[in-house]
């Protein structure tokens, strides 16, 4: 199957692209831009130099994808966006390029990108993310898979947020998210577990359960941090090891309860 490129769009004939493309009336497709099979480029989109997309994504209006970081210190050095496939970014998304020469901000498969949202330079981002709109995220910040963040939510550079964790609209995020947890407020604090989002994404009643007692144990009043530690490292339950993971390799430090 062969392209579909409107005749008023501006297509490099230096990019590469695969089949089943769709790309829409004044569309830009930059040199060196690299483009799988059945993406969808609606009106005005701008894919910049040095963005690769898998396949089956879908690009809506006035997106600009690949654009220079907004960072003092970039000297113009080949940086990359790859992104992965059956992504969708809504209106006047905006995602930047990597800052150091070879590196790349990184999109995993089955995002959605609600209208208005924006990842910084640097960015590493799961599978299965939301963003609701105007949410942004500053340069350097991990996301993990099935995260979510509400509308209007601000993420300090170089945070963490941690898979199947949910970020309620407006909050600003400037430590690091632990995996399943609820955060909201300005300054935000844990609410609890994203019971809902862990449910919908398949959680059975045996890890839900040892969640909650491991929340019960982290966000325990009377015990120091160490001893919290000390309760989580003995349980065997993989979710519980990975939230012990976070809490050890963070940082930044996390938001509390």
């Amino acid at each position: 199957m062969g392209n579909q490129i409107h005749k008023l769009a501006c297509v490099s004939a230096a990019a590469e692209l695969g089949s089943g493309n769709v790309i829409g009336p004044f569309a830009v497709v930059e040199a060196g831009v690299t483009l799988g099979d059945h993406n969808q480029v609606a009106a005005h989109a701008v894919l910049k130099t040095n963005t690769r997309l898998g396949d089956n994504n879908q690009v809506f209006e006035q997106a600009v994808l690949g654009g220079l970081p907004q960072d003092l210190g970039f000297d113009n050095a080949p940086t990359f966006v790859h992104i992965g496939s059956h992504n969708v970014f809504r209106e006047a998304v905006t995602i930047h390029r990597a800052t150091k020469a070879g590196q790349a901000t990184m999109i995993g498969d089955h995002c959605y990108m609600m209208a208005y949202t924006h990842f910084a330079h640097d960015c590493v981002v799961g599978n299965h993310v939301i963003l609701a709109n105007v949410a942004n995220v500053g340069g350097h910040v991990h996301v993990g898979d099935r995260a979510f963040l509400a509308g209007g939510v601000v993420v300090h550079q170089f945070c963490h947020i941690g898979r199947n964790a949910m970020i309620g609209g407006n909050a600003k995020i400037t430590q690091d998210v632990l995996p399943y947890m609820l955060v909201d407020g300005n300054p935000a604090r844990v609410r609890g577990l994203n019971l809902v989002g862990l449910k919908r994404a398949g959680f059975g009643r045996e890890d839900l359960r040892e969640l909650k007692m491991a929340y019960r144990q982290l966000f325990h009043p009377a015990g120091s941090l160490e001893s919290q530690i000390e309760a989580l490292a003995t349980r065997a339950n993989p979710h519980v090891q990975h939230l012990l993971h976070s809490i050890q390799s963070s940082t930044r430090g996390f938001h509390r309860h």
